[in-house]
């Protein structure tokens, strides 16, 4: 008997079995009387189901195609409802220009959610298992305080120098107070280039799996390639039907307690649609694949700061019938800014290919404090004094952000250059060198 609940097929089947229940209230019509907080429960098991088995599928796909590739598609699929969410604001700004600013507002707090909780989390959870015993060759003890640091593999380079160069775009992207056909072109042409760049490279020697993923790959090509087309397929759907509902159920609630709609709409709701892919990358972490971890959410954040932008000013134009630039305000410019210069302060940590807990600290209470020092803000003021508190808040946490990466960045010029190099070795198939890199 214990053998067959220590069976791979038995995870996997609970895994499926928590998504039932969301399944059949899906088909049969009833999930919209479920009630707010039987909504949340329900849809938040099947993104949990869900979130697994796309973490399976990604895992036993790395022994057919390169990692980087395996990863690009779990971060596309596990940000799917991020897409959902802005393309419909997107949409409904053709008749009201005010959904634009949502638009905006809910693609930024998702943006800064992956780094200022994904990235730093990852980091921390990720030495804290070290610390208990955890097995996991990317985490290093450093002699000092606070200096432990999870050193990735320099591999990610190609990823974290497009990142790079989408974010110095992004600065830019406010000054015309919208989002226009160039910037569609240049950031989707970057993670096009980008997708193009990595499909071709090899299969990597895979790590050893475990588990599910090891169940799989030992099948002939064939049913191992049927298993991976499922696990994605039923936890894309799962996604894209459960996640909105999740997030709206989140936000009924918070609204029930008096939290703003737009604060709601900006920090809850990215945070809800963004679940599937924190906790892939917690499972991943908890198998000691910090590297794969980081892999996944920097693919997250170049597919959000590239495709996301690019392609809202596209779902505008259809809806509006006609081109048209996606408009903003004064506040979605700043955020704009702000999430720019948090995504360049966390991309001069990561140029060495490490991040230590001082870092992930760092990311973690700059991103924490601005959240809460602006609800505060939200709560306190009219809402007409509180936009203009807010703007100096955002700019002002903007040139922290700034301060504190140039400083790093200078220190690293030399890591920035060899990063640079390593993507050029990428490109032309040349093999990447072993792990490590100066602090």
């Amino acid at each position: 008997m214990s053998s067959r609940f220590s069976h791979p097929l038995t995870a996997v089947a609970i895994a499926v079995v928590v998504t039932l229940p969301w399944v059949a209230a899906w088909v049969t019509g009833a999930a919209s009387g479920l009630g707010h907080i039987g909504t949340v429960v329900v849809s938040g098991l099947a993104v949990l189901g869900a979130s697994f088995l796309l973490a399976w599928g990604a895992e036993t796909a790395e022994k057919d195609v390169p990692r980087a590739f395996a990863l690009a598609v779990l971060a596309v699929l596990a940000v799917a409802p991020e897409y959902a969410v802005d393309a419909l604001y997107a949409w409904q700004a053709a008749t009201d220009p005010s959904k634009a600013n949502l638009a905006v507002a809910n693609m930024t707090g998702a943006n800064r959610i992956l780094i200022g909780l994904g990235w730093s989390g990852i980091a921390l959870f990720s030495i804290f298992k070290a610390i208990r015993g955890r097995d996991d060759t990317s985490v290093v003890n450093r002699d000092g305080y606070l200096r432990d640091a999870v050193t990735l593999d320099p591999s990610i380079s190609t990823e974290i120098l497009f990142l790079f160069i989408a974010t110095v775009y992004a600065f830019f992207v406010p000054i015309g107070a919208g989002i226009d056909w160039v910037d569609t072109v240049v950031l989707v042409g970057l993670y096009v280039t980008y997708i193009a760049i990595i499909i071709r490279g090899d299969v990597d020697e895979h790590d050893e799996q475990v588990g599910v993923p090891a169940y799989f790959q030992a099948k002939p090509k064939v049913a191992r390639f049927a298993s991976v087309l499922s696990l994605f397929a039923y936890s894309a759907f799962l996604i894209f039907t459960a996640v909105e509902p999740f997030a709206h159920g989140l936000e009924e609630l918070g609204l029930q307690f008096g939290i703003p709609e737009f604060f709601m709409i900006q920090w809850i709701a990215p945070l809800a649609s963004e679940s599937p892919e924190l906790i892939v990358t917690a499972y991943l972490v908890n198998k000691a694949r910090s590297t794969a971890a980081f892999n996944a959410l920097i693919s997250s954040k170049l597919n959000q700061w590239t495709l996301l932008i690019g392609t809202l000013v596209v779902v505008y134009s259809i809806s509006l019938g006609q081109y048209g630039k996606l408009p903003f305000d004064l506040k979605q410019e700043a955020e704009i800014w702000l999430t720019a210069a948090q995504s360049f302060f966390a991309l001069t940590v990561l140029v060495n290919f490490q991040i230590d807990v001082r870092e992930a600290v760092t990311l973690l209470v700059l991103f924490v404090s601005q959240v809460v020092i602006e609800f505060a803000i939200i709560r306190t003021f009219p809402e007409a004094v509180a936009e203009g508190h807010s703007i100096n808040l955002l700019l002002a946490y903007t040139a922290i952000y700034l301060l504190i990466g140039v400083v790093l960045l200078v220190k690293r010029r030399e890591d920035l250059k060899r990063l640079a190099s390593l993507t050029v070795r990428n490109v032309r198939g040349e093999p990447t060198p072993e792990p490590g890199g100066a602090d």
